[in-house]
């Protein structure tokens, strides 16, 4: 890439591959070429170590801003940057572009060539199609005896066939771009375009990626372009000042978090953070990226008190340079990925978030659901007894939900920090906490959205996660925990088998409500459509008594119990032997014909029509 049009590009906040550019890349045999951007610099030298004195200076190039120094070098070298600043100080910076790390070994780079080899490219699918995904934490998901990480070889082997025989559709991996402390859980980047080491190398990584791929699993990545920690060695005031993070004092610091917030709308800044989405779609082949703390970049007020902050050029609150650059990001990635999935984690009513930009939208194809999260998990710690005062929790995610497209997730975040394990959650003793989980999976997978569920529930974990280990497995060996497993995965293989529960997720026609307001029972029904009119009905008791004879208004004919969480198969009591149910002229809830079921308490079962 030619320097004109790298650093015209790179300038103007246009450029998508910046990482052609910046960074260290080969050039000859022995030779490497590195660059830095800094233009506060008053001289850049290039260092072995953080303790290297001496080091290569580097040339300043044509836009005064950047340096250029070429080196003979090898794969595997260690190197940085030595930055000395107008007012006398050294400061010794990992390079923000690099490829590999030396971390946990030290803060330093690494050489690295970029992995070889095309990467997959598929057209949009038509239509919509089942996204059931499996979040997890690669440092996390298995542990060795010793309490080592696996690696991207060892995930190979056990983690790709494992998301494979569960079923499910989609991995999503919390962030692997390299962090330098595991209990930000890799929330706190300092390498964008750095796979965490602690793993193994970059092109174990992409290995990883093709063997999910070689299974039929599409890969998604967490991002994080909303803000960054404060290491010296990091992007932190990075040539002596203010410079990825915006210098003005109320849009600078995320202060609940202690990291800095990028300065949106600034060339440089845009070109670095849209290279880094690019990067990981275009060279390891990612299939998606799920944008972290999207709120945080929407509002100038977030985590702030009232007026601590300075509002726009219209007097409110909307961060309209990190708005526009959303927009950008999203466009751009469209454009260059148009089979790639953009999610966001938003956690307000910010309006058309899934909206196309050309139609005046912000462009994600799917936004988390935290309200619908957050009020069906209310729900489900309360005794059955009292939960018809809180109906409203269990059905007002209705009530918008073709307002987005959306993604329903029990993800990382709700099991951690005393919340409890989602079967912890539920309400009850031993068998009860089972039972509710699987009541409340049933009514997750009929509910319009796609799906996303973190590691460790299908095994009914009662522990929190805990970072510093592995998913405890060996639960398996209980019936209950085992059990679990196996629901977990026939309930995966039949959603995805089954287009009324993923392919109509827009509007009314994909839904229909049967038993809404029965707060007394604690009961709900309602049909899923597909586009063809093929018909699922979910019932769901989620009450403390079993339900003998409950009508429910249906279209007429013969339905057979397809699944019925409790099942003894999943660990249940099977008390509910009718399979199938034949309707009455009688009518109820606005349909002439009724079906008359037995349903035990905390159960969901699903019923199709027969031809």
């Amino acid at each position: 890439m030619t320097e004109s049009y790298s650093l015209d590009g790179f300038h103007n906040g246009t450029d998508c591959f910046a990482y052609k550019f910046f960074g260290c890349h080969k050039i000859s045999e022995s030779e490497y070429v590195f660059r830095v951007w800094a233009p506060h610099a008053e001289s850049v030298r290039l260092v072995r170590s953080f303790d290297d004195n001496d080091g290569i200076v580097m040339r300043r190039l044509s836009d005064g801003e950047s340096f250029e120094v070429i080196k003979e070098a090898k794969a595997g070298d260690t190197y940085g940057f030595c930055i000395e600043t107008y007012d006398g100080r050294k400061l010794y910076k990992a390079d923000p572009y690099a490829f590999y790390s030396d971390i946990p070994g030290s803060f330093m780079s690494k050489i690295c060539e970029l992995p070889a080899g095309e990467c997959r490219r598929e057209e949009p699918a038509r239509g919509e199609q089942p996204i059931n995904i499996y979040e997890v934490n690669l440092l996390s998901w298995k542990r060795h005896k010793d309490n080592s990480y696996y690696t991207y070889d060892e995930l190979i082997k056990t983690l790709v066939p494992y998301v494979k025989r569960m079923g499910y559709t989609h991995v999503e991996f919390m962030p692997v771009t390299e962090f330098p402390y595991d209990g930000s859980w890799g929330y706190q980047v300092t390498g964008y375009f750095a796979v965490t080491a602690r793993l193994g190398a970059p092109d174990r990584f992409k290995a990883l990626v093709a063997a999910f791929h070689d299974s039929g699993i599409k890969v998604i990545l967490d991002w994080v372009p909303a803000h960054f920690p404060k290491d010296g060695w990091g992007l932190y005031e990075f040539d002596g000042q203010p410079l990825y993070e915006c210098p003005l004092w109320d849009r600078m610091e995320h202060r609940g978090w202690g990291t800095r917030k990028f300065d949106f709308g600034r060339g440089e800044v845009d070109s670095f953070l849209l290279s880094s989405a690019v990067f990981f779609l275009d060279v390891y082949g990612v299939d998606g990226l799920r944008v972290d703390a999207v709120a945080s970049m929407l509002y100038l007020d977030y985590d702030r008190a009232q007026g601590d902050f300075t509002p726009n050029i219209y007097g409110d609150n909307r961060n309209l340079e990190a708005i526009e650059f959303i927009k950008k990001f999203n466009s751009r990635i469209k454009q260059l990925f148009p089979s790639s999935i953009i999610v966001a984690e938003e956690s307000t009513t910010f309006p058309k978030l899934t909206t196309k930009v050309e139609d005046g939208g912000l462009g994600f194809d799917y936004k988390w659901n935290m309200g619908w999260m957050n009020d069906v998990l209310f729900y489900c710690r309360q005794d059955p007894y009292f939960r018809n005062y809180h109906h409203n929790k269990i059905t007002f995610s209705l009530v918008y939900a073709f307002s987005e497209k959306f993604i329903l997730p029990l993800s990382h975040d709700e099991v951690v920090h005393v919340k409890g394990s989602i079967v912890n959650k539920m309400f009850g003793e031993y068998d009860d906490k089972f039972a509710g989980e699987r009541a409340l999976l049933g009514f997750m997978y009929a509910h319009p959205g796609k799906k996303l569920n973190f590691m460790g529930y299908e095994v009914a974990q009662f522990k929190e996660w805990d970072y510093t280990a592995g998913i405890e497995f060996f639960l398996k060996k209980f019936e209950k925990h085992r059990k679990m497993s196996a629901f977990v995965k026939t309930l995966n293989l039949f959603y995805a088998a089954n287009k009324p529960l993923y392919e109509i997720e827009d509007g009314w026609s994909g839904f229909e409500w049967l038993v809404v307001d029965d707060r007394a029972s604690n009961l709900l029904a309602f049909n899923r459509y597909s586009l063809d009119g093929e018909c699922i009905t979910a019932v769901i008791n989620f009450s403390g008594v079993d339900l003998h004879g409950y009508g429910i208004g249906v279209d007429e004919g013969r339905y057979s119990v397809v699944l019925n969480t409790d099942s003894k198969a999943f660990g249940g009591n099977g008390s509910c032997g009718k399979r199938i149910y034949k309707t009455e002229n009688k009518s109820s809830q606005g349909k002439a014909n009724s079906i008359y079921v037995d349903i035990p308490k905390l159960t969901c079962i699903y019923l199709k029509k027969s031809n």
